[in-house]
């Protein structure tokens, strides 16, 4: 007999328990295996895509178009060992490049190959050739090098030109980031008419900015427009980080191809000039003195073109004191307000180009035209 007062489970209630339990060791059953039991199983149906976009159409197609006249740059770098005594070469880095034209011409950045010892050029098809500098201006962070294609030769990069570019179009990036091959990266035109410090203190003027991902490995790839023409060469990058953050520059296809005919007919670049003597830090002190905007012309150099212009340096006193003759303040009507502006309206020039330069003296404003000569 039980004993009185203690609950005893009856059969009803250890039946609706069993029950629970069988209900629901049934649904963990869809994420518990037991023994051998499987479900059968197929390869899901692929829904159809359709077309693709246009726009992603004409991107295919530009890659496709392009890539072959991209290369990838690997350069070396001779040391001694210094216990040894003996010479070697070490990998010093990787870039990008593009074929120019049908002699084997090969456009990069002055960066990409300084300081090396050999490079050598991979086309898109596997093949390595060894290159030899053709010539390189620093001041433009171009150079150019050559290789000997003998059949298969990629075709240039078609030319574009960077005059007419606008604020917001698109363009397109290819290179080889990190050492990935043949990388397209998409953006616009972020601004224009961008300035970076380059070698020896030179203004890098003119550069285009653009939100298209630039990394680096794809220094002196070719930047394009939505037609497939090369637009710029692929140069530098603001990032905090060392990685693209947004911000990269191109070197504009204007000024590449007024700089890279001179390196490859005489190995460098050769500045056209006006023949004075300015200095920035005694320009802004002198500038901010008189309260003008302008470049202060410290000297004309004798037998120059500013000389046959007839331009005036300043005057010196035995005490060191400066005082200014003629300030110019425009050039082709652009206003020049630094020594860099000055460089690099001129930079824009031909040798030979006849430009008119507004000059102020005697608080006069006149215009004189003036032959560029070859500068340094």
């Amino acid at each position: 007999m039980p004993e009185s007062g203690r609950f005893q489970p009856s059969l009803i209630w250890i039946t609706l328990v069993v029950m629970l339990l069988i209900l629901l060791l049934y649904d963990m059953s869809d994420f518990f295996i037991f023994g051998d039991k499987r479900e059968y199983a197929e390869p899901r149906i692929v829904e159809a895509r359709g077309n693709l976009a246009e726009d992603e159409i004409s991107t295919i197609e530009l890659f496709e178009n392009s890539r072959d006249s991209v290369v990838f740059i690997t350069t070396r770098q001779r040391v001694m060992d210094a216990w040894t005594r003996n010479i070697f070469s070490v990998p010093s880095g990787t870039g990008s490049g593009f074929i120019w034209d049908d002699h084997g011409h090969i456009i990069t950045n002055y960066h990409v190959i300084k300081g090396a010892s050999e490079a050598m050029i991979r086309l898109v098809d596997g093949r390595d050739y060894k290159a030899v500098l053709v010539g390189a201006s620093p001041a433009h962070d171009i150079a150019v090098l050559r290789i000997g294609i003998g059949f298969q030769r990629p075709s240039p990069v078609p030319l574009g030109t960077s005059n007419d570019l606008k604020v917001g179009q698109k363009v397109f990036a290819i290179g080889n980031p990190f050492g990935l091959d043949w990388t397209l990266t998409t953006g616009i035109v972020s601004a224009l008419d961008r300035s970076l410090p380059g070698e020896n203190g030179r203004i890098i003027g003119n550069l285009i900015q653009t939100d298209a991902a630039i990394n680096p490995g794809n220094s002196g790839g070719p930047l394009l427009d939505s037609a497939g023409r090369l637009i710029g060469i692929n140069t530098a990058i603001y990032s905090p980080s060392g990685a693209s953050a947004g911000i990269g520059f191109a070197v504009p296809v204007d000024t590449a191809n007024r700089v890279v005919p001179q390196l490859i007919s005489r190995g460098k670049y050769i500045r056209p000039a006006l023949g004075i003597t300015v200095d920035g830090k005694f320009n802004e002190r002198l500038t901010s003195t008189i309260n003008v905007s302008g470049i202060v012309i410290l000297g004309v150099g004798r037998d120059s073109a500013a000389e046959a212009a007839g331009f005036k340096g300043a005057v010196i006193s035995p005490d060191g004191e400066i005082t200014p003759r003629d300030i110019i303040i425009a050039i082709n009507g652009e206003p020049v307000d630094s020594v860099e502006k000055l460089l690099s309206i001129i930079d824009g020039y031909r040798v030979g180009d006849t430009i008119q330069v507004r000059i102020l003296r005697d608080e006069q404003e006149i215009e004189v035209p003036v032959t560029l000569q070859p500068g340094e």
